[in-house]
């Protein structure tokens, strides 16, 4: 890959400037610098979390046995109160239509 001079970045950033604009260059750049910076920010972030890591695995704590729990004592029974049963009644049949009945249009 050549090495670009310093003709070829003046022509680069002509035609930068002439496809998106004067006005939006900065804002690009600014975006681009922006998007470095979070992603730089992350890289430590999950840099310091492996250190943390390992320096739990590596050291662990001895554990303090947690004191006895105290249960309190089981409550009495509640005797629920019988429900009545509904007596069955017999299916009823259904009515047939009979002719003659509802409503008669004239």
């Amino acid at each position: 890959m050549p090495n670009l001079g310093g003709w070829e970045i003046v022509i680069l950033l002509g035609l930068l400037v002439l496809f998106f604009g004067a006005k939006r260059l900065p804002d690009m750049a600014r975006s681009i610098g922006q998007s470095a910076r979070v992603f730089k920010g992350e890289m430590k972030g999950m840099k310091n979390d492996g250190d943390k890591a390992d320096a739990k695995a590596a050291d662990p704590a001895p554990a303090a046995p947690a004191p006895p729990v105290a249960l309190p004592p089981p409550a009495a029974p509640v005797a629920a109160a019988p429900v009545a049963a509904a007596p069955e009644s017999p299916p009823q049949p259904a009515q047939a239509a009979q002719p003659g009945s509802g409503s008669t249009a004239q």
